[in-house]
């Protein structure tokens, strides 16, 4: 594994993405990607799942029509590992971006199948606690959040077939996937928030 050192790879991630929304999610991303190396048995490799975590979004703010396919060339031009570049790239298995191609670049490790599944669900959560008087969510259960995943209208980016997909590829029931992703966040919400800051 080529690894990529963190401060690196947050001054790579400043280097192409300026918009705050972009940053706060790649951070958001990367605290729950080492939260769950460290659940699921892989706490050897938590800085690796957050460095992933943290780039998994490299290209999208300024190539958001070719998202995942121009992230390789950004990310070996600063010398990262084709793992990582093969990590980042699979959490769009099976999309069509907006040039028309659909990404190939398959999920075969668990990290990657945990990156897959929780992109899209980490921001219908921060959408959801946004919307609680605590904006936060420390304060959120399970059943809330389910309600809101159900309502096709709110958070309506959020692809809920992506997060669905994400836990049929881990094997998981949705229930599992959901409460595991709202404890990951609410655990590291202060760290998410520091970073910013």
């Amino acid at each position: 594994m080529n690894h990529i050192e963190r401060s690196k790879a947050v001054e790579l991630l400043k280097k192409y993405n300026k918009d705050p929304f972009h940053i706060q999610h790649a951070y958001t991303v990367e605290a729950v990607m080492k939260w769950f190396a460290n659940e699921l048995g892989y706490g050897d490799d938590e800085e690796y799942w957050g460095i992933v975590g943290l780039l998994h979004d490299i290209d999208f703010e300024l190539y958001p029509e070719e998202h995942c396919l121009k992230a390789p060339e950004l990310l070996r031009e600063a010398g990262v590992g084709e793992d990582i570049i093969h990590a980042v790239c699979s959490h769009g298995y099976g999309i069509t971006v907006g040039c028309g191609k659909t990404i190939d670049v398959e999920p075969v490790h668990e990290m990657e199948k945990v990156l897959f599944a929780v992109d899209e669900l980490t921001g219908l959560i921060w959408a959801a606690a946004l919307m609680r008087p605590s904006k936060s969510t420390k304060d959120m259960e399970l059943k809330s959040l389910k309600k809101k995943y159900k309502s096709n209208g709110f958070a309506a980016g959020c692809s809920r077939e992506v997060i669905a997909r994400g836990a049929e590829q881990l094997g998981w029931e949705l229930d599992k996937l959901l409460d595991m992703t709202l404890q990951a966040m609410a655990a590291c919400e202060d760290d998410i928030n520091n970073n910013i800051m």
